[in-house]
């Protein structure tokens, strides 16, 4: 059955099909600020939290992503915390800059949005990623999913940061 999320109430898709628990976490390359290709296999081997989201531009994607920065940042031995968007990588580097984001690494689908197929987390109609964290544990083993059903609101930071803590323990 295909995804669906919202965006201020509009029904939209998502295409492939989302990565779900106890399956193994897609391995597809992203562009990092340097331009130069990223695999996200390269991340195997710590906890991570890999984070989906629309534009770094917008008010709701810069609170979610200065929160995980905030938040995890006391948990910087044991995890890694990505973001990728849509976004070019100048922009990825200018934002993350501009809001003293350290504890974040930002990685771009715009070039072939295999991310975002192989993830499941597409949206059809306007080429944006929808609102999703993703826990992989170091095997690169998914734990959790948690889709955020309308693409304007933020995730759930209290369920997701208990989880994340019990991951790390």
């Amino acid at each position: 059955m295909t995804e669906t999320v919202t965006l201020k109430g509009q029904k939209l898709t998502l295409k492939g099909n989302l990565v779900k628990e106890g399956q193994t976490a897609p391995d597809c390359e992203l562009m990092g600020p340097d331009l130069k290709p990223v695999k996200l296999s390269s991340f195997k081997g710590k906890t991570l939290i890999l984070l989906s989201v629309p534009s770094l531009d917008t008010s709701v994607c810069s609170t979610e992503t200065r929160r995980f920065n905030l938040e995890m940042e006391k948990f910087k031995e044991w995890l890694t915390v990505v973001c990728v968007s849509m976004d070019l990588p100048f922009a990825q580097s200018r934002w993350c800059g501009a809001e003293g984001i350290k504890s974040v690494v930002t990685l771009s689908d715009y070039k072939t949005h295999e991310f975002g197929q192989k993830y499941g987390v597409l949206i059809e109609e306007i080429g944006l990623l929808a609102r999703t964290v993703f826990l992989i544990d170091p095997q690169m083993k998914v734990i959790a999913t948690y889709l955020v059903k309308e693409v304007s609101h933020e995730p759930d930071y209290a369920q997701i940061f208990e989880r994340v803590s019990k991951m790390v323990h």
